[in-house]
Parts: structure tokens; sequence; C-alpha cells
């Protein structure tokens, strides 16, 4: 059964997301790979405003594909979300609510997402094509240089995660190790 969530993230759907919950999104999400969050957090660093309005918001750590006619965009499956994380606290920290990716996240992530009060989706590697299906609509908004490491700000419908690590620090990479550490084979 997927819990059906709407963007931008409220602190009541935050409180409500459990790690191991299955998630469909509709709103508008931002995508953003290595380059872009370097240059966001160079950026705040500088004293300077991000490019878009991060409270509230999530960020799909994916660089899409060229779209084909008649869609809004190519194949866009999640890319390895450690590469973000030197960056991470610092944008959860001015308001950044959900992270999709795919992989383990470090201590200081999880420990500033449980500060924040946020939540780390995972997207299904591999499955970039279908994952497309879901994007409604897609434009660059900021750093076009990047090419498709962009920021770009999706529009889309049922989009399908797994929250991996819940507000409280839960995480699907421990608990489910642990169980299967435990099982009779």
């Amino acid at each position: 059964m997927y819990k059906k969530i709407n963007t931008p993230l409220t602190e009541e759907v935050i409180e409500n997301l459990k790690s191991g919950d299955t998630v469909l999104i509709t709103g508008r999400i931002f995508t953003a790979r290595d380059a872009a969050h370097k240059r966001m957090v160079e950026s705040l660093d500088n004293g300077q405003e991000l490019p878009f309005d991060i409270k509230n918001q999530v960020i799909y750590y994916v660089g899409p594909c060229p779209a084909k006619p008649g869609q809004a965009v190519g194949s866009c499956g999640p890319t390895t979300s450690g590469r973000m994380d030197a960056y991470t606290p610092k944008l959860l920290e001015i308001g950044l609510k959900g992270m999709i990716g795919k992989g383990y996240r470090n201590k200081e992530v999880v420990d500033a997402m449980m500060k924040y009060h946020a939540v780390y989706f995972t997207a299904i590697g591999g499955a970039g094509a279908l994952l497309s299906e879901r994007v409604i609509e897609s434009k660059v908004v900021a750093y076009d240089d990047l090419g498709p490491e962009a920021i770009h700000e999706f529009t889309v419908e049922d989009f399908p995660v797994i929250v991996t690590i819940d507000m409280y620090g839960n995480n699907l990479y421990e608990s489910e190790r642990e169980k299967y550490k435990k099982a009779n084979f």
C-alpha cells in the first residue's frame, strides 16, 4: 500500500513517513547532482541566494537524459547519494525537507535530517526509463551550463519511492541488514 504525498512537504507529512514506507510523490521536485550542489553551497557561503526556494522542497539526485519527442524527460534514474553528503547538511539547515537518490548516507547527513526534520527516499536504480514516465513536465531553472547536471524543475505524478531514512533516524539499510543476519536460510 502506497502513501500518497504532495510537494512541498509539510512537517505533518514528514512526521508520518516511516522508514520502509512506499510512497507516491505528486507535485514539483528539483533535480541536482554533484556540480549543482557544490555551486549552491558556494553561493550560500558567499552570501548569495539560491536560484530557487529550497524551503520544504525535495531534491532528486539525477542528471536526466534528453527527452525524446512526446516525452517531458528522458531516462532519469537516481545517482549515488553519497556524492552529495558534503553539501547536504547545509541545505537541510536552510529548509530542504526531502532527498531522492540511491545508496547510503553518512552520519552527518542522518544527524542533520533528524535535527531539521527531513527524509531520504530511494528510487529504484536501473528503472530510469520507467521513472521518466512519472515526469509530466521538466524545465531547467538554474545552471544550464552544467548540461544534464543543471537544476531542473520536474512536475511529477505518482513518482514511486521508498522512505529509506526517516526524520527519526530509522534507516532501512541498517534495519533490513539486521533482519537478514538473524534469518535462518
